[in-house]
């Protein structure tokens, strides 16, 4: 049984990845009002080791002796991978285990700043960065940050990762209708992203419901006046969920499964990651499907959002 990887996912960006997560559920430097996962529940700064070096890397060694190559490894999952103090350690580790086994690592870029944080992840093959916000009232409104985190000088910590890095950035900015998507918010954006220069620049919305009320995603029209504001040539609209059942590793079984579990009750991410055995970020990736299709649809009650058939 293992505890801090899973997968491999179907992922629309990086196709067959298999998962590593560095931290407990669900502790981050940012609490995303529209964050899948859920509500921060420890929000820090703090660097430590979360979870053991040693297990994380018995789980791969084990995982990779017994199983195919996947298409990456990918340091994601709970919360924010580059808060545990020994990501450089396993990074290094799955690079002498699979030299030729591309690393990718999803982080919301807060503590790319920090020379220590740099220096760990240089060996990485893909850094896929979010960048919401590039000023400091729609920063704290939207991606809610600990104390000492500011819009300004999270854009020039991107920009300073990208003059030390040597591997390719993909940077993901997440649309969400009535909190980043003024044209005064996408001009400022704009003008960060050409500052930081990332080598692809993908937008993305809300699949689900986040950890407030009353959200709504973008509508693909909405995307595509986005695109044609910024006229950037390396910027892109993330393909829609459905997409990820032409993936290698979309497994027909895990989608039925959820299926037949809210069938039966309604269940929150969390009951269906205990009841199924699954990762919280693997269940998100099959719910985004359903949702998209119209199998399943979600209700906020007290203890959280509930998922059912239609």
């Amino acid at each position: 049984m293992f505890t801090s990887l899973f997968g491999p996912v179907p992922s629309r960006r990086l196709g067959m990845s298999l998962g590593i997560d560095l931290v407990p559920k669900k502790v981050c430097s940012l609490d995303c009002v529209y964050c899948e996962v859920g509500a921060t529940t420890k929000l820090t700064l703090e660097r430590r080791e979360y979870v053991p070096c040693d297990r994380i890397v018995a789980e791969l060694d084990a995982w990779l002796d017994a199983n195919p190559d996947p298409d990456y490894l990918t340091f994601s999952g709970s919360g924010e991978p580059t808060l545990n103090t020994r990501i450089g350690d396993v990074l290094a580790y799955a690079k002498r285990k699979r030299p030729a086994l591309p690393v990718a690592l999803l982080t919301n870029g807060t503590l790319l700043g920090l020379p220590e944080v740099r220096d760990a992840v240089l060996g990485a093959d893909l850094v896929l960065p979010s960048l919401d916000a590039a000023t400091e009232g729609v920063f704290r409104r939207l991606n809610r940050p600990a104390p000492g985190l500011e819009a300004g000088r999270c854009v020039e910590d991107l920009a300073a990762f990208r003059a030390a890095y040597r591997g390719r950035i993909w940077l993901e900015v997440f649309i969400l209708p009535g909190y980043n998507d003024s044209d005064a918010e996408l001009d400022a954006l704009k003008a960060a992203m050409e500052r930081i220069g990332p080598d692809r620049i993908q937008l993305n919305t809300l699949d689900r419901p986040g950890t407030v009320p009353d959200l709504r995603s973008a509508t693909q029209a909405e995307l595509r006046a986005v695109l044609e504001r910024w006229k950037l040539p390396n910027a892109e609209i993330i393909a829609p969920a459905p997409e990820r059942k032409r993936i290698a590793s979309y497994r027909p079984d895990a989608e039925s499964a959820i299926l037949e579990t809210v069938r039966r009750r309604p269940c929150t991410l969390d009951d269906l990651s205990r009841v199924l055995g699954m990762h919280i970020n693997e269940v998100n990736k099959y719910l985004d499907v359903l949702e998209a299709e119209d199998l399943i649809e979600a209700t906020r009650q007290d203890r959280g959002v509930f998922y059912r058939t239609r």
